[in-house]
């Protein structure tokens, strides 16, 4: 690094005497711009333009120097903002990137060594969208992409020798559905619009759930959506966990079984060919249930549930010390434990 001396100029501007950070990275040729000029006095008095500095002749022109025992912040390292984790790792504030890719690349230097000379573990950087400049800059530094919501893009950093322990990014889909069985052993069934395997078959709604949403919650919703019918939820009956599916993530389908409060359909022809309630008979004898080993199953404890034969799982709101917060748990409520 170069002596402190940060900026150089004329006399006449010496009244005005701007102090450049270093984190602009802008490096005067000192050397040889001293070269022929000669020191005519070191002084603290006004006639220097205010504070200490040295005071130049090149060229006929009196020049005045900054000093660098004059301590003013705009000298000190920038860092980005930022606040420790409980892993002993490091969150960077979003809210407060340098909005120039040299001063993020810069503080983001500056910030990464100090780190390490702490001793700090994993790195979280959040960049905005309309950050996105930023990300190339961080990848270059070592950062490598984590996940990737609306609105912005997470990078991570490991700086400990071996390998990296943050957990990997999120692997799961979830997704729901509804098994709505009436009074009169009808279930409401649906049939989608989508090329898929199962297109032309009357099956039982199902979707994804959304961001912070239960898992019934979810079944409820989608229920209403594409077919305008009411339920409550009345027990968890069955999931089924595969791998490498869409964007080969891993999924999960949890099958609630639903009360319905309501008979009218209204169809979402967004979605679907059509919805009807049908005998549950007709709903599992279709070839496709008879072939589908996995969908006949799902059925078939289905209507055990309905039944009273299997108990399925309850959903009870618990308190978690580990966070504090309420949340459900799904288990056989029927056991005496």
């Amino acid at each position: 690094m170069m002596a402190a001396r940060s900026y150089i100029m004329p006399e006449a501007m010496a009244r005005a005497v701007p102090r450049i950070s270093w984190t602009t990275k802008k490096v005067c040729k000192i050397q040889g711009f001293l070269k022929d000029t000669t020191l005519l006095k070191s002084s603290t008095d006004d006639d220097l333009g205010g504070g200490h500095g040295h005071l130049l002749i090149k060229n006929n022109t009196r020049i005045h120097v900054m000093s660098s025992d004059i301590s003013s912040p705009s000298f000190a390292v920038e860092f980005l903002d930022a606040w420790d984790d409980e892993y002993g790792g490091i969150v960077i504030d979003p809210s407060s990137l340098p909005s120039s890719a040299n001063a993020f690349a810069s503080a983001l230097r500056a910030s990464l060594t100090n780190w390490k000379m702490k001793g700090k573990k994993g790195i979280w950087l959040k960049i905005l969208s309309e950050q996105a400049d930023l990300i190339p800059i961080a990848i270059q530094e070592g950062f490598n992409y984590h996940h990737a919501e609306p609105g912005y893009a997470m990078l991570t950093y490991w700086i400990p020798d071996g390998p990296c322990m943050l957990p990997a990014s999120p692997s799961h889909q979830i997704g729901v559905g509804g098994f709505v069985i009436n009074e009169k052993r009808e279930v409401l069934v649906v049939k989608e619009k989508c090329p898929c395997s199962c297109s032309g078959v009357w099956k039982m709604p199902t979707g994804y759930i959304n961001k912070s949403e239960d898992i019934f919650s979810g079944a409820i919703r989608e229920v209403k959506e594409e077919t305008g019918v009411d339920t409550i939820f009345l027990k968890l009956v069955a999931f089924r966990h595969a791998h490498l599916v869409a964007f080969e993530k891993s999924d999960l389908l949890f099958v609630c079984m639903l009360k319905p409060l309501s008979c009218e359909i209204t169809v979402d022809e967004k979605e679907l060919q059509a919805a009807k309630w049908m005998p549950i008979d007709e709903y599992i004898g279709q070839p496709f249930y008879e072939e589908d080993q996995m969908s006949r199953r799902v059925i078939e404890a289905s209507i055990a549930a309905y039944e009273g034969h299997y108990n399925g799982f309850a959903a009870r709101q618990l308190t978690s010390k580990l966070d504090g917060k309420l949340s459900y748990l799904y288990y056989d409520c029927s056991s005496s434990f």
